[in-house]
């Protein structure tokens, strides 16, 4: 791949949390940067201010880019672009180099010391963390995350590239390009089943992102993971183990242990356990990485979050509102042990997307287990993505399973109108769906309304 010589880069898809992370780094890079998206986001407007040229329709697409030279240009694009997409048929037909944005990290990867954070869940939230001790402590690193970190409004952290630390996804088998030098599996449950068929073959994908660690590499897992490496967790046998867990609003304070040493009251501005697990992931690798133990105390302290991972929007004696981007059966859990850590008097009204079909279909009992927790839910139509619809899978059939007196379809311009009628002072809505572009109306709508 002759990605240095290369002037210019064209992303199609410029706009995803991923995309975008490439995009401010060639910029960063001084190329000439393009792209297409379907439609103007917070994240294309931030790109178009840091210098790359963005499109948005699919007009007259040899005339706009007939100025691009095959030999002075990389066309980028991911699995969720379709094999016949107009623009990646105009660039095939045309002998572009053309890669997938899984190709293009593990060149970027291969150039300095890589830091790979995977698993079904938590990867981001870990990867934030670790992002943010590497950068107050001034460690020459590049992180590119899947979502915004609050602390930096962006997706990613240019601060030298003695380091890359990246989100290691596995939804399209991405992650298996990466050869880390430091690595973390966070979890690992049941998901992507349109990709991996079955528990087997996801399995089999993370055994491979395990066994790709450079022979001298460290890989650290959740206790309760198979993998022969050191573990974190609460468990006493547990190599970086946490203890004495408190949860106030907003915050959680905790204890950490290895190897004789002993960091107490750790606080983080972020509540519920699996958030703690979190950050004793980010702890380990920054220990491992030989960031010393007070720049860890000092940036856990003034870590702010991402967005739309338990995000209030509303927070005052009469109304809560918070958005969070669950969209698995584990994240909804995880979002309601905290809300009830939190509120454990409250009622609980929850508002949520479903993400793909193939999703719903495959976990349908267990997104129905997890949603009958709250006293109230309002189901939206299911998000497709990529995806065409399955006969049979709908939030109808969703809502048949789950077990709430209070439970409703609703249109997502009918969201608020059914919150303010119920009337529960706790509300969230969740989803990886367009259910966050509802977000600021719904936020206008409740203040109105108090």
């Amino acid at each position: 791949m002759k990605l240095d010589s290369k002037h210019n880069i064209f992303l199609i898809g410029i706009g995803g949390i991923g995309m975008s992370g490439l995009a401010k780094y060639f910029v960063k890079k001084n190329k000439n940067v393009f792209g297409y998206d379907r439609e103007i986001s917070i994240i294309s407007n931030d790109l178009i201010k840091m210098g790359a040229e963005i499109d948005y329709d699919l007009e007259n697409i040899e005339m706009k880019y007939n100025f691009l030279s095959k030999d002075n240009t990389i066309v980028i694009y991911t699995s969720a672009i379709s094999s016949d997409h107009i623009l990646l048929s105009y660039f095939q037909e045309n002998d572009f180099s053309i890669y997938k944005r899984a190709d293009i990290l593990e060149y970027i990867s291969k150039k300095s010391k890589c830091i790979a954070i995977a698993g079904t869940h938590g990867k981001t939230t870990t990867t934030s963390i670790l992002a943010h001790i590497l950068k107050s402590a001034d460690i020459s690193f590049t992180a590119f995350v899947g979502g915004i970190m609050e602390n930096y409004n962006s997706n990613f952290i240019y601060n030298g590239e003695e380091y890359i630390l990246v989100e290691a996804d596995e939804f399209d088998k991405s992650f298996l390009k990466l050869n880390p030098d430091f690595a973390c599996v966070t979890s690992l449950d049941i998901d992507h089943l349109d990709i991996y068929k079955n528990k087997e073959g996801l399995h089999e994908a993370f055994d491979s992102f395990v066994n790709n660690m450079k022979s001298d590499g460290l890989l650290i897992s959740h206790e309760n993971l198979h993998f022969n490496t050191p573990k974190y967790g609460e468990k006493i046998e547990s190599d970086f183990r946490i203890t004495n867990i408190k949860y106030k609003k907003g915050l959680s304070i905790f204890d950490f242990e290895y190897n004789g040493l002993n960091i107490k009251n750790i606080k983080l501005p972020l509540t519920g356990f699996h958030n703690v697990l979190n950050a004793t992931a980010a702890i380990a690798l920054a220990l491992e990485i030989r960031v010393h133990k007070n720049e860890i105390i000092d940036a856990l302290n003034n870590f702010t979050g991402i967005k739309r991972r338990f995000s209030y929007q509303i927070d005052n004696k009469n109304i809560i509102y918070i958005d969070d981007y669950a969209h698995h059966p584990e994240e909804i859990n995880n979002v309601f042990d905290s809300l009830k850590n939190i509120y454990p008097n409250d009622k609980l009204l929850v508002v949520f997307q479903p993400h793909l079909y193939s999703r719903t279909r495959d976990l349908v009992n267990e997104f129905a287990q997890s949603l009958s927790q709250f006293d109230a839910v309002i189901l939206l139509e299911i998000y497709p993505a990529r995806e065409i619809a399955i006969e049979g899978v709908s939030s109808s059939w969703l809502l048949e399973k789950i077990k709430c007196d209070n439970k409703m379809i609703s249109m997502k311009s009918d969201i608020s109108n059914y919150i303010k009628k119920i009337g529960y002072k706790v509300n969230i809505t969740l989803g990886a769906g367009d259910i966050a572009k509802e977000v600021e109306h719904i936020k206008k709508d409740l203040e109105y309304a108090i």
